[in-house]
């Protein structure tokens, strides 16, 4: 099953991203919350068949937030059906 970002709500200090499949039904939600030198993100997806391409699908728009602001520490919190999920080679700023 392949995942995609389907925008709910943006603003330059925050966003709210569904996750859908192929056909376009909600499987999970990403949010992202920047104040200043923070960026607290928190995400949830409830099929644990799709782990990898869900850090696939995150890991990149991370990378890219990041490169905005390169002093930004990141804060995150991601689960996949209610197991925490570790992104591999997480940059020495993200807790």
């Amino acid at each position: 099953m392949q995942i995609y970002f389907s925008p709910e709500f943006l603003k330059e200090d925050a966003q709210v991203l569904n996750i859908v499949d192929d056909n376009n039904k909600p499987v999970g939600y990403m949010a992202f919350l920047m104040e200043q030198k923070k960026m607290y993100v928190y995400g949830q997806l409830e099929d644990e068949g799709v782990s990898e391409d869900f850090k696939d699908l995150v890991k990149p728009y991370l990378q890219g937030l990041t490169k905005l602001k390169p002093d930004l520490e990141v804060y995150s919190y991601l689960s996949v059906g209610g197991t925490k999920v570790q992104l591999d080679n997480e940059d020495d700023n993200t807790k």
